[in-house]
């Protein structure tokens, strides 16, 4: 019963954060300045011609109008069509902008789908490479505070939060790439393509992780239970990995569900630089294009993964430990 209700509540919260993302995004993207019509048609298109397409397309309907038919179909899982792209799946310029027929634009749930698992690959990897540092350099931390451990896993968390991801990302673009040739680094032809931006990630990821986890761990030692687990003869290894690990994970479940979430829309940058085929990239593509339905479409499906992410990190919380109330 406190499952279905709390599904039930939870997923009313998250529709309503998807409706307002929407409503924010349409309406940012039709008051900023410049026409995309323009831009699709051509800089030499007549101005009849401009006005011709963006009739046809609805763009010059009032923006509320605009929004409930977008919102329309969004209900019914279609996030409309490019506005740059055609069917194959390569940008288009105005020369080439002489349909506006829908028919003949790609799909952007399309275009979403196949990079969506690009980018969860890329995420699921940096997280794994930040969970194993961050694990080992925040648990001995947390088991010695003011100790060797803990003023080391202070240095490497300044330092990591110091690095620039652009900048380590070329850096090791350089290194291991172009220098020693031990990893790939520009594009996605296979699985190793991954390995050097999921690093960079993992380094931006680590230095919250190690200091979560040390302070949690710390905290869990400091308990009551760790001295009556003494007293009643269990060893330490056994304190720390069947009780204070476990409690110490529930805020380290809910922190990864938050920075599995951030990664959705934080890898633009990293994505960018190696050149590598997932939502980051193609949000750059879109944005330079000013193709609104993918933008749109892109910002909606991040927000329902947020949101389901997020969910699902409370139901394992609750899980480990039942006296949670969400």
């Amino acid at each position: 019963m406190f499952v279905l209700s709390f599904l039930a509540r939870r997923l009313t919260q998250g529709a309503l954060i998807i409706f307002l993302v929407s409503l924010l995004i349409f309406t940012l993207l039709r008051v900023v300045p410049g026409d995309p019509v323009r831009l699709m048609a051509g800089g030499m298109a007549p101005e009849a011609l401009i006005e011709q397409i963006a009739t046809e397309m609805g763009l010059r309907d009032p923006i509320i109008v605009q929004f409930g038919r977008y919102m329309g179909g969004v209900v019914q899982g279609d996030l409309g069509q490019s506005f740059v792209r055609p069917a194959s799946g390569a940008a288009t310029g105005g020369a080439s902008f002489g349909d506006t027929t829908r028919g003949e634009r790609a799909d952007v749930m399309t275009l979403i789908l196949d990079a969506l698992p690009m980018t969860l690959q890329l995420a699921a990897l940096a997280l794994v490479f930040a969970l194993i540092f961050s694990s080992i350099v925040g648990i001995a931390a947390g088991l010695r505070p003011g100790g060797i451990a803990d003023k080391l896993a202070f240095a490497i968390s300044s330092v990591f939060i110091s690095i620039p991801n652009f900048w380590l990302g070329i850096v090791l673009a350089l290194l291991f790439s172009a220098h020693l040739g031990w990893l790939p680094a520009i594009g996605y032809r296979g699985f190793a393509y991954t390995i050097l931006p999921a690093i960079v990630l993992a380094v931006e990821l680590s230095p919250v992780l190690i200091r979560t986890l040390s302070s949690a761990v710390a905290a869990q030692m400091s308990a009551s239970y760790v001295s009556v687990g003494h007293v009643r003869g269990l060893s330490q290894p056994r304190i720390v990995a069947h009780h204070a690990l476990r409690n110490a994970a529930v805020p380290l479940l809910n922190l990864l569900g938050v920075q599995f979430s951030s990664l959705l829309g934080g890898v633009i940058i990293v994505e960018y630089i190696f050149d590598y085929p997932g939502l980051g990239l193609l949000t750059i593509n879109a944005v330079l294009q000013r193709d609104f339905p993918l933008i749109q479409g892109i910002a909606i499906v991040t927000a329902a993964i947020f949101v389901i992410i997020n969910i699902l990190v409370d139901l394992a919380a609750t899980t480990i430990d039942p006296r949670l109330e969400y």
